[in-house]
């Protein structure tokens, strides 16, 4: 997910001036944080960004940066994590989904106010990757009776669009608090109050699973900013079961790794925020399309969704 705009934070460097002949004084150096990353590690320190002021960062403020940087240990904070839920990266997920994480993107998927700027942006911008999604689907005709894997579904911001369209989905999280939510959501939207959906509409079928234990056969596979939670090892695995379960279409979406992107995850890894979230990872598109090609899968379409806060790549792949 990608940014139009930049963000500021008053974090200061204090490094002394190399001139040996003369007593070091200290300068400041106010650095440029723009925007972190795509997922869960963005809220835990929206709250320690919204309000902040900024300054950009200045051409000799390179090595400061570069200093600061080599003094943080974020692969010791996951090791951590890890180690208190008792497992790697899906327990730390389940974890984080189930608790802290849950209540705070239940607000961010939700529609209340209860928000920040960041928050409301991120809001923005996963809305407009669910509404790309359903473009590129309908561009390719009617989605009534297509079968539909959202593996990964989160609150159901896409289970529900896709059932109020005729498709028949199967929706799945790792979160069982998700999971409960997304049906809540689903009764409340597609019932309108009545004992059932109106005719042509089927409630979605949700169940608590990881994308690993996910079986059956669908026409359309879709996995929305599932990826930032694994290393592109895992990813693969994953890629490649998702495209095992569809026969016709795969859509992925996930943060894009270049080297831009690369160092604000870095940076923002030096602010963690008030509270513990899932470690994030970006996926380089090359990566991406040659697990795909792995499997006997091919691209065919391409999207990039930016707000300021929120970058996603979409790629919708199909059978070589």
């Amino acid at each position: 997910m990608a940014f139009s705009s930049i963000l500021y934070s008053p974090t200061q460097f204090t490094l002394p001036r190399p001139h040996l002949h003369r007593r070091s004084r200290p300068i400041s150096i106010a650095a440029a944080i723009p925007p972190l990353t795509s997922a869960a590690d963005i809220s835990a320190v929206a709250e320690a960004l919204d309000n902040t002021t900024i300054a950009v960062i200045g051409g000799g403020s390179v090595a400061a940066l570069a200093a600061v940087l080599s003094l943080a240990d974020p692969e010791k904070r996951r090791q951590m994590q890890a180690e208190e839920v008792g497992g790697g990266d899906k327990e730390v997920v389940r974890e984080y989904f189930n608790n802290d994480g849950f209540q705070r993107w239940r607000r961010i998927y939700g529609d209340t106010d209860d928000v920040n700027k960041v928050q409301r942006d991120i809001r923005l911008g996963h809305s407009k990757t669910v509404e790309n999604v359903m473009k590129m689907l309908l561009d390719e005709g009617p989605l009534s009776g297509v079968t539909v894997c959202d593996a990964g579904c989160g609150t159901g911001c896409l289970s529900i669009p896709l059932a109020k369209e005729g498709a028949v989905v199967a929706a799945s999280d790792i979160s069982a608090a998700m999971v409960a939510e997304a049906e809540k959501g689903a009764r409340e939207e597609l019932f309108k109050g009545t004992d059932s959906p109106p005719p042509g509409i089927v409630l979605p079928k949700f169940e608590v699973s990881d994308l690993e234990s996910l079986n059956g056969k669908y026409h359309t596979v879709i996995c929305l900013d599932v990826l930032i939670h694994y290393p592109q090892s895992k990813a693969d695995a994953m890629i490649a079961h998702l495209a095992s379960l569809s026969e016709d279409r795969l859509i992925l979406s996930f943060a894009p790794k270049t080297f831009y992107y690369s160092l604000l995850k870095r940076v923002g890894e030096l602010f963690p925020g008030p509270s513990k979230a899932t470690r994030a990872y970006l996926h380089s598109e090359a990566d991406v399309e040659r697990a795909l090609n792995k499997v006997g899968w091919k691209i065919r379409k391409r999207g990039l969704t930016t707000t300021q806060f929120y970058f996603s790549r979409v790629v919708e792949a199909v059978p070589a």
